[in-house]
């Protein structure tokens, strides 16, 4: 593999490009909700319970086998995402088609179904993943254990992968259009166009959260679910809600000890982080450099793409360009 030396970043040669007609990074980030509007790969939830008393959902398009020709990759959603969001299902029927075996894990309370505690998932949420690759470790010790991680998925992915270094349980991972520095991403979708993006997050995380809020008990515990300030950005959420629901002093507390960034250099397992410069969700500062980055991980950075789109081909015959990279990367790790 070549690497350009002139790149601030470690870049591979093959690099993303956008299909004609899609270069914006918003046509880019919006267009698979679009084009791919249904889910198409059929699941069945099987819930883990933990060890705090809550639930997890772990969605499985087949039965699970132990088998150490066929690794498992457990995929993270982002923010609000489920098993049903089109970069799940895209990369569920992509991984299949190169014989891997497939896994999409709800963080709490996500895809419809509100957890049990008050307490939900954040951005620097490693616990819950760890606990669950612990228990399919279990169920199948022979089988190789993989991750991709979107978003915030794939925040909490290199998160928990800095975090435990050479013991990590996972033999490889992806990480695609993670916010690693949530203080400057926070900053980013406050502004210009981002605020739509912002807006309609911050609305489905009142709406989770008012489900949830028909439980009384935690209804009662709850901060307040009617001010509106309390969603007026991520910055004002996360201080109301995030913060002090999830142990931490503040927001900004929250952001400092969440974000994956200054823990990139303790990663030793194969990593691949492909990100665009364009994202309209992430502070291009947040993008590490090759020093910033532990000896197993591979930059992939383009200049386009915009939040987990990657489209290439054209806007009459798009192709979903991770969906042919990502496997690439996995098998190239599994033959080595």
């Amino acid at each position: 593999m070549v690497w350009s030396a002139t790149s601030r970043t470690r870049q591979m040669t093959e690099k993303f490009s956008p299909a004609i007609g899609l270069g914006n990074c918003h046509l880019q980030t919006v267009f698979a909700r679009f084009h791919r509007p249904d889910s198409w790969v059929a699941t069945e939830c099987h819930w883990y319970y933990t060890p705090d008393g809550d639930q997890l959902g772990l969605h499985l398009p087949k039965p699970l086998e132990d088998c150490p020709d066929r690794p498992l990759v457990l995929i993270l959603h982002g923010l609000e995402g489920s098993v049903a969001s089109p970069y799940a299902q895209g990369m569920m029927d992509a991984l299949m088609r190169k014989n891997f075996q497939v896994a999409v894990m709800h963080f709490r309370g996500c895809g419809g179904v509100p957890n049990k505690l008050l307490r939900a998932y954040h951005s620097g949420d490693s616990e819950d993943p760890r606990w669950l690759a612990g228990e399919l470790r279990k169920q199948l010790p022979d089988t190789p254990i993989m991750a991709v991680g979107y978003s915030l998925g794939g925040n909490v992915l290199l998160k928990w992968l800095g975090e435990d270094g050479e013991g990590s349980p996972l033999a490889a991972a992806v990480a695609v259009s993670a916010p690693m520095d949530l203080h400057a991403c926070s900053h980013r979708i406050n502004t210009g166009l981002s605020r739509f993006y912002q807006r309609h997050l911050l609305a489905s995380l009142k709406n989770s959260l008012e489900k949830k809020a028909m439980e009384a008990t935690l209804a009662d515990a709850m901060p307040n679910l009617k001010e509106p300030g309390n969603f007026a950005s991520f910055r004002r959420f996360d201080d109301a809600f995030t913060a002090p629901l999830h142990g931490f002093r503040d927001v900004d507390d929250y952001y400092t000890r969440a974000s994956s960034k200054p823990l990139l250099k303790h990663i030793i397992r194969p990593t691949l982080i492909i990100h665009a410069e364009d994202d309209p969700f992430i502070d291009p500062a947040a993008i590490p450099t090759k020093s910033e980055v532990g000896p197993g991980v591979q930059l992939n950075i383009s200049k386009h793409g915009g939040h987990v789109g990657f489209i290439g081909g054209s806007l009459w015959r798009p192709k979903y360009w991770l969906e042919k990279r990502i496997p690439e990367f996995f098998r190239s790790v599994s033959c080595h």
